[in-house]
């Protein structure tokens, strides 16, 4: 007996995948308070990596002060394992990028 057929059971994967990364990107939000409300936070592909983007289109007077900050978010980044790379958006336009870089001894 067949319970879900296998587009449903993709479909419920994908909602759990989904709910999971947006889950991550909110307590991210809430660990780093500098960024403002209006800002949009999500990840997206940047050839073989992933990089989280801050789309400041909401808010543009906003980029600049949380860009000089930069420092809180790279290293909230690296405790979180969210992401090697923040790219800074207002809109379509990319105004800054900043990677990190490990600190730790393997």
């Amino acid at each position: 007996m067949e319970l879900y057929s296998m587009s449903q059971v993709e479909h419920l994967s994908n909602f759990t995948s989904n709910a999971l990364e947006q889950e991550i990107l909110n307590r991210f939000r809430n660990l780093v308070k500098i960024i403002p409300s209006d800002c949009k936070i999500f990840r997206e592909s940047w050839g073989t990596s992933t990089v989280l983007c801050l789309d400041f289109s909401c808010c543009p007077y906003q980029l600049e002060i949380v860009k000089e900050n930069s420092a809180v978010l790279t290293k909230t980044l690296q405790e979180m394992a969210i992401s090697k790379s923040i790219i800074f958006r207002n809109g379509n336009q990319v105004k800054a990028l900043r990677h990190i870089f490990s600190t730790k001894n393997n």
